[in-house]
């Protein structure tokens, strides 16, 4: 990448931030101003006019101080001293004072490159102009360059290449969103098969439909599909598509295991029997590393700080992208961006002898919703213990969460005991109104300010930052955090998770999954937990319910097994086998029909504990 031609303007090496949602500069007596030593000699570094909505903070003349962060009520600025490398890096920033994004990940004909990073760091900034709905303006933000000028600024790499095969060859583009809820309103109703037929450019509807499991749904309008539902009929329509360049924002969300593989194996498609002299580009953004892993040929890691600054690496091999993700150091650059690193231990079993350990249990049950049909088989559970419910969407696992919370009673078979339960729902709607403090106040009182329970779960959810915003403008991720945060700060015999996951970033599913295990662990509790994320199921669970039968028709829930004879009867059902990464025990799912992938299903380990 050349740097010639580049303006001094375009050296930032500091960078200001000032959050539009909490600064309130007519609801303050504007400290920021007040304590700013550079306003005190005269300059204008920090300016907020009568009219201003939010304040103005001049990189120039800003001097790192810090005293406006420390000062400001509201928590709204952030100063950052960018790493010297990235001053001159600078692919597109939106504004003064607000998020900037370095380089570009660099896509490859023929392959999948995959996109991994926190929230906020600039991953769906990236696709957009990959995609050419975005012009880079190369920090310029006052005056943006023309086409020419970045083409020339991306010069001698791959980027360069690629952005003018966009630009003369007018490649076709097809973004799957990340914000699939928003799609019935874009394309006001009609069928899926209505849909999918109309977009059919390459003759493959009927293979599609199958593969993404839309046969039994096909005539219904798209208003009145599930999550899961509009999240496949999403996948369908990008596929369908006769397109050069292939965008899939985050397509296994809502997706439970098996619908996650079946979406990837499709998205795959799209590169077989492809003519060499025109080869499509695929391009996914996914937070659950098994199926990314699954699905990529490559990957680009994004780190930086979040809504502040974002930088993406050169491409790595997908196990190494992966592992330099989780260690939190980039070795080609010498950059430490986190500072510990995440693994996954295997859990051990341990024999307990404590005779205080308390035992509880429930009998065989039998439940009927309309025309579907739950059976549950009789079990146990003890307290410190987290069992993890295993199976598609639409056999029962929510049904069995309200028959233990006691929302839901059997139809047949005994009542369960009478138990003090916590429940986190899957979806969780902001109904309150006012700040996340006085929500946590109201509900839980002042158990989330325990020195104990903020060492466990409220520093590691991040919960401190979300506590003066208002509950009803949080993001999806913000309201799991906190659900989670009232779920486990309710005094409780047993803990009731429905898919903790949802809405969390690679990073924060990593953490959530610590923090649940810390939890139950210190607190001598039990929990149960629904999750379709590979990585944070096998590492939390003690033991496994598994479900089988028909979704939506007929299941059986049987009785809690180990994690090792469970999860090897779930994939042998999904024709999927997963192997340990030896350097931090990351489950990695096989490729179909590779020489593991065949050696791990003739010998009958699915599941594979070892390296």
């Amino acid at each position: 990448m050349s740097n010639k031609g580049k303006s001094s303007d375009q050296k930032v090496r500091r960078i200001a931030i000032v959050n539009p949602d909490r600064c309130k500069p007519k609801k303050c007596r504007q400290e920021c101003k007040r304590v700013c030593p550079v306003v005190k000699m005269g300059k204008e570094c920090i300016i907020v006019k009568p009219t201003s909505v939010i304040a103005t903070i001049s990189e120039e003349l800003c001097v790192g101080c810090t005293l406006c962060i420390k000062k400001c009520p509201f928590d709204a600025i952030d100063i950052i001293n960018l790493p010297s490398h990235l001053e001159d890096q600078i692919t597109h920033r939106y504004g003064e004072n607000q998020f900037m994004l370095h380089r570009l990940p660099i896509p490859r004909p023929g392959q999948v490159l995959g996109l991994i990073g926190t929230n906020g760091i600039g991953k769906s900034t990236a696709i957009k102009i990959l995609a050419n709905k975005l012009k880079p303006n190369l920090g310029k933000f006052k005056a943006p360059p023309d086409w020419k000028d970045v083409i020339t600024y991306f010069r001698g790499s791959e980027l360069q290449n690629y952005f003018t095969k966009l630009l003369e060859y007018n490649l076709q583009t097809v973004i799957k969103p990340q914000h699939i809820d928003q799609i019935p309103r874009a394309i006001k109703g009609g069928t899926i098969d209505f849909h999918i037929a109309k977009r059919d450019e390459r003759g493959v509807k009927d293979f599609v439909v199958k593969e993404l499991d839309l046969e039994n749904i096909l005539d219904r309008d798209i208003t009145k599909i599930s999550g899961g539902e509009l999240q496949r009929f999403a996948i369908g329509v990008a596929c369908v598509r006769d397109v050069d360049i292939y965008m899939m924002d985050e397509p296994s969300s809502y997706l439970d295991i098996k619908q996650r593989i079946r979406a990837a194996r499709v998205i795959r498609t799209l590169l077989d029997n492809q003519d060499t002299s025109k080869q499509k580009y695929v391009i996914a953004v996914e937070h659950d590393l098994a199926v990314l892993d699954y699905l990529s040929d490559f990957v680009c890691v994004l780190y930086g700080v979040p809504s502040v600054y974002g930088v993406i690496t050169m491409p790595f091999s997908v196990r190494e992208g992966l592992n330099i993700f989780l260690d939190g150091f980039i070795p080609t650059e010498n950059m430490r961006f986190r500072n510990y690193q995440l693994s996954f231990k295997i859990a051990e079993v341990i024999e307990r002898e404590d005779k205080k350990v308390r035992t509880y249990s429930y009998g065989n049950m039998k439940k009927k919703l309309g025309n579907f049909t739950l059976e549950i088989e009789g079990g146990e559970f003890t307290d410190s213990e987290i069992i993890v419910l295993l199976g598609q969407n639409g056999t029962g696992k929510t049904t069995f969460i309200k028959m233990l919370t006691g929302i839901t009673k059997p139809d047949e078979g005994e009542e369960l005991p009478t138990l003090h339960v916590s429940y986190k729902p899957q979806n969780i709607v902001p109904k309150y109104k006012g700040s996340v403090r006085s929500l946590l106040q109201a509900k839980i009182g002042n158990a989330w300010q325990h020195p104990q329970f903020m060492t466990d779960v409220t520093r590691p959810l991040k919960i401190e930052p979300l506590l003066d915003l208002d509950v009803q403008t949080l993001s999806g991720g913000e309201l799991q955090r906190v659900g989670l945060c009232l779920c486990l700060g309710k005094p409780a015999d047993v803990y009731l998770i429905d898919e903790p996951s949802a809405h969390l970033d690679a990073e924060m599913r990593i953490i959530t999954a610590r923090v649940i295990k810390r939890f139950v662990l210190h607190a001598k509790k039990t929990a149960f937990v629904v999750e379709h994320d590979f990585i944070m199921a096998t590492y939390l669970a003690d033991r496994v319910v598994l479900y089988t039968g028909t979704p939506s028709v007929e299941t059986v829930a049987h009785t809690p097994q180990s994690l090792l004879t469970g999860m090897n009867s779930f994939l042998k059902s999904l024709e999927i086998t997963l192997r340990r990464d030896p350097t931090n025990f990351r489950p990695r799912i096989n490729k179909f029909d590779s020489i593991k992938d065949r050696e791990q299903k003739s010998a009958g380990t699915y599941f594979f504990i070892g390296e």
